[in-house]
């Protein structure tokens, strides 16, 4: 799709979102695009609403619930459920998805959260993951070229809420790619971010 498409899109498919992950879905991008990570850490499966007005958005995605889901394999032996670390990740991935959609250039990290709260847990037998996300402020540092975006999210279960958290921050930044994995190139070594 072109890029003046992908910004005034208010939902994608699955088929979309993994062509998002790999570089795929924009045919003109007009810099590095941030990406969602693949699968299996690709953790959702469509977006069903996304809306960007003045600096605030909404965003709200399904992940279909599988019973032989990677984690429920690992997480635990006899006690399978879906880590909450992944649906806070999912909150963050889905954060940085609202940031390409927003226009940002660049690659994403998240930044942190000031809190999450676990009422609940996801089961091999539940069926659908919602994650409802309110963009609180997104901004653009233009000189240092940075984005930042920041949101609330829920993580619903069958349509019950167990996952809660409060401002959650996802920074896009300029040259910061490790490209030629695993051999060494600038950014082969983690550290600070420049701010």
């Amino acid at each position: 799709m072109k890029y003046s498409e992908f910004l005034t899109r208010n939902h994608f498919d699955k088929i979309e979102l993994l062509a998002f992950s790999q570089g795929n879905l924009i045919e003109d991008p007009p810099g590095e695009i941030p990406k969602l990570p693949a699968p299996p850490f690709l953790l959702i499966d469509r977006i069903t609403k996304i809306e960007k007005y003045n600096r605030k958005g909404i965003i709200i995605a399904e992940k279909d619930i599988l019973i032989d889901e990677w984690f429920f394999q690992c997480h635990f032996r006899d006690d399978p459920v879906m880590p909450g670390s992944l649906g806070l990740d999912a909150i963050w991935q889905l954060i940085g998805f609202f940031c390409a959609y927003a226009g940002s250039i660049g690659n994403g990290r998240a930044l942190g959260v000031e809190n999450v709260e676990f009422e609940g847990q996801v089961r091999p037998y539940n069926i659908l993951i919602q994650y409802k996300i309110e963009i609180q402020r997104y901004s653009e540092l233009k000189e240092q070229g940075i984005s930042i975006a920041l949101g609330n999210g829920e993580l619903l279960v069958d349509g019950e809420t167990i996952y809660r958290v409060k401002n959650a921050r996802v920074g896009i930044f300029k040259q910061i790619a490790y490209r030629n994995y695993p051999l060494k190139t600038k950014n082969h070594f983690g550290g600070l971010l420049k701010k």
